[in-house]
């Protein structure tokens, strides 16, 4: 199992750390020009920061990376991006990219973090002895043999730590033993996580319309999360904003063959909906992935419980 230590804003770490309940984290990279690549999912992404404290003093379980522009990175996570507002996060990226324009929306690097993690002071480890004070971003390790699994010891000791101290901690146990080829396991989702990551999946197109316009593009859940639908891949669709609304209040769903089912109710109660009926039948555009596909439970969920038929 490898690890990474990324170098951290200092005022990203200590905003965080103050904040309760936080179930994910965007540890974003100012350049946007270049994707985090370092880890597979559910392996550990380590603090360290800024001088002069050479120290680990948190981390998270890396979910996924992505390059978003800033204000989409903002409408996902909010105040996990680190700050309390679009304008305060800006001006922290913007320390390490001078150059930015005012007002622009320029992209950002996006590494999706899930059940992060803070120590308090007295916590704090120090650096491994081989990670270079002129490291800029970070530095890959492998959990398993020498500094790498000297770290990731003590890293687990705090956190069993700060379990029994009533601090949960969700997601963390030792590293078993991989053989064969790696499987890709997702960490427990947050809601931002869910909505890049199903972005993503989609190739950034809507699954019925294939519209690429971003800001108008939705991470639909089948089974909503009040009613106890998970935040996952599986239990989300892309969808274009209007095509969202209308399969969450069930003038539309999916069928388990992934084909488009409009309601005749849209004619009926709005006495309008040509565009929509153009759609009825449509086979979607879903992931490559079957494991990223729309799960047959939810689908069969939703047609049976949201749709108005």
């Amino acid at each position: 199992m490898k690890g990474f230590i990324g170098v951290t804003d200092n005022d990203w770490f200590a905003f965080l750390s103050q904040q309760p309940g936080i179930d994910e984290v965007n540890f974003w990279q100012p350049g946007g020009t270049s994707q985090f690549r370092a880890l597979a999912p559910s392996e550990p992404f380590l603090f360290k920061l800024h001088v002069p404290h050479h120290y680990i003093v948190g981390g998270g379980f890396f979910a996924h990376s992505t390059i978003l522009p800033v204000s989409l990175a903002w409408q996902a996570f909010g105040i996990k991006n680190g700050a309390d507002s679009l304008l305060q996060m800006k001006r922290l990226i913007e320390r390490r990219r001078p150059k930015a324009a005012l007002f622009e929306d320029y992209k950002i690097g996006c590494i999706l973090l899930e059940q992060p993690f803070f120590f308090e002071r007295q916590d704090w480890i120090p650096i491994p002895p081989d990670f270079s004070l002129n490291i800029v971003q970070g530095k890959t390790y492998d959990l398993e043999q020498g500094h790498g699994l000297r770290l990731w010891q003590d890293v687990l000791l705090r956190l069993t730590s700060m379990r029994h101290n009533s601090r949960e901690v969700e997601g963390v146990a030792e590293p078993e033993a991989r053989y064969g080829e790696p499987v890709i396991v997702l960490p427990r989702l947050g809601q931002g996580s869910f909505r890049v990551i199903v972005t993503d999946a989609y190739e950034r197109r809507c699954a019925i319309t294939k519209e690429k316009t971003l800001p108008t593009l939705e991470a639909a859940h089948i089974k909503p999360f009040s009613q106890e639908g998970p935040h996952s891949v599986d239990n989300g669709i892309l969808l274009r904003s209007d095509f969202h609304r209308l399969f969450d209040a069930g003038y539309a769903t999916v069928t388990t063959e992934h084909h488009l089912e409009v309601s005749r109710r849209i004619h009926d109660e709005f006495d309008n909906g040509e565009y929509y009926y153009n759609f009825n039948g449509k086979r979607l555009h879903v992931p490559s992935n079957k494991r990223f596909q729309p799960s047959p439970e939810f689908l069969t969920w939703h047609n049976e419980n949201i749709f108005r038929g």
